[in-house]
């Protein structure tokens, strides 16, 4: 964070890239870095989400559909082909699987013999919100802040410039929340995430210092605004009447936004260019750091290069022509937002005094407290848009009967159904190639660490350079672990 904001520097430009096998997506984040992106921001698919390769049952009919397929070294070599790893930031939306990404991308590193030290990005890392809002976990909650913290402490000794976390209200808000119930839960797990490093004797001033957010970006511009303001305050008094912190990195509440997907209309979809644009200026008047904005056709599939181009050209008409840059905080004093930021504080000191009568956020999390209130959440701002009283622009007003009546409105992003018998080929090819008791030995010193509680990031590095694949070092976790199974009703 500059303390001149954008006048120093812009924010950080990621379009969010990910779909088809790695080579597929590294031309699209080659194209992209090519049309003036400042950042790398990978998806995954779901298989790669949950631990499965892509030749497991599991994987059937969803390899390369929501995100890139990455089994083994050699597709995350293919993924990052060509690009400057030493000289670009890159952000991994992981979560239950985030130790073994992490640890490909460090093994390429090392491949192309690029200092650990000069790697800078973020993987996400955050499990306690894919049990709220997602469900993409694999493991129980503990096991979960086990890894989490394992990986705090690799990136602490090993990649400095790394992000070990990025805590998210995004998937929250997606799931249906309020913007105080997006920051309040997001904090809630922030909480629960420094006192497990703190219980694993990890230093908390340094470890705060590698946590970032992850916010949403909705349509209500002052709202969202002063949402952003509103978490800066309450996350630097719980860093310092919680956690006794002082440093003034570890009170910096540093966070990515990116516009929100579920405000996205599959009707007019040309609308959509607007909402993202009041979206991102919602979050560069919040302050963020770094900035992705939705492609107009996300309500209909993954966007097409086009949509990510007219998406990335939003932001850099914003940073260049828009003068919103020009000072740093041009909304300063306006006592609407001061009074609409005060609010929001104290809704959120509210919620997080519940989750903590509660028991704590692991605690609430059990008992379904989260969850039930986002569904409240989600129930009631339906009810609204189906009676009127909200309006959707194209949707439940100002329609276009005959549009309707057609074909796709735009162009739409298709995967070819190819794509999945071709990375299997290539997975069996890649196993027939190593040496299975090398194998062998790595996943078993994987689960070795699971059950003695030693830090598991040097045995997956170690791992997945002898060839282990991912579904196999997470077959080794789960083998140890074991898996999440939500209680009834929750």
């Amino acid at each position: 964070m500059q303390p001149t904001l954008y006048r120093s520097r812009f924010w950080t430009m990621l379009q969010y890239a990910g779909f088809g096998d790695a080579a597929e997506t590294n031309r699209r984040l080659r194209y992209l870095l090519g049309q003036g992106q400042t950042g790398l921001s990978v998806a995954f698919d779901l298989p790669t989400q949950m631990g499965y390769d892509s030749d497991h049952a599991m994987a059937q009919g969803e390899v390369g559909r929501a995100g890139v397929s990455i089994d083994t070294i050699d597709d995350m070599q293919d993924l990052l082909a060509g690009l400057p790893l030493d000289r670009v930031s890159t952000s991994m939306t992981i979560n239950a699987t985030a130790a073994i990404l992490l640890a490909l991308y460090v093994a390429v590193a090392r491949r192309q013999s690029i200092p650990l030290g000069a790697l800078s990005g973020t993987v996400q890392n955050d499990v306690l919100k894919e049990y709220i809002a997602r469900g993409t976990y694999i493991f129980p909650p503990q096991a979960s802040l086990r890894i989490a913290t394992d990986l705090f402490a690799y990136c602490r000794n090993e990649l400095p410039r790394w992000n070990a976390i990025s805590i998210s209200g995004y998937h929250i808000r997606e799931a249906g929340s309020t913007a105080v119930q997006e920051i309040a839960f997001t904090f809630a797990n922030g909480i629960a995430y420094l006192e497990a490093a703190r219980a694993a004797a990890l230093p908390i001033e340094e470890i705060a210092g590698q946590v970032s957010f992850f916010f949403n970006a909705h349509n209500n511009f002052f709202e969202e605004i002063a949402k952003f303001r509103a978490a800066r305050r309450v996350w630097a008094r719980i860093m310092t009447r919680r956690f006794k912190v002082n440093d003034p990195r570890a009170l910096q509440m540093r966070f990515h936004a990116q516009t929100g997907g579920s405000t996205l209309t599959a009707q007019q979809p040309e609308n959509n260019v607007v909402r993202v644009a009041v979206q991102a200026l919602a979050a560069v008047l919040g302050g963020t750091q770094s900035l992705h904005t939705n492609g107009m056709d996300e309500a209909l599939g993954l966007p097409t290069e086009k949509a990510a181009t007219v998406a990335l050209r939003t932001q850099q008409i914003l940073a260049h022509e828009s003068g919103a840059a020009d000072t740093v905080d041009p909304l300063g004093g306006s006592y609407y937002l001061e009074t609409l930021t005060s609010a929001i504080e104290e809704r959120v000191w509210a919620y997080l005094q519940k989750i903590d009568d509660l028991g704590g956020t692991l605690r609430a999390i059990e008992t379904g407290f989260q969850q039930k209130e986002i569904q409240e959440a989600a129930f009631r701002y339906q009810r609204q848009v189906d009676a009127g009283a909200r309006v959707i622009v194209g949707v439940n007003r100002f329609k276009d009967e005959a549009a309707e009546q057609g074909g796709p409105p735009i162009p739409i992003q298709k995967i070819d159904p190819r794509l999945e018998e071709e990375q299997r080929a290539r997975l069996a090819a890649f196993k027939g190639r190593r040496d299975p008791r090398a194998v062998e030995t790595a996943l078993a010193a994987v689960g070795e660490a699971a059950r003695s509680g030693s830090n598991l990031l040097p045995l997956i590095v170690r791992a997945v350079e002898d060839r282990a694949t991912l579904g196999e070092i997470s077959d080794a976790l789960r083998g140890v672990f074991g898996l999440y199974r939500p209680a009834a009703g929750v």
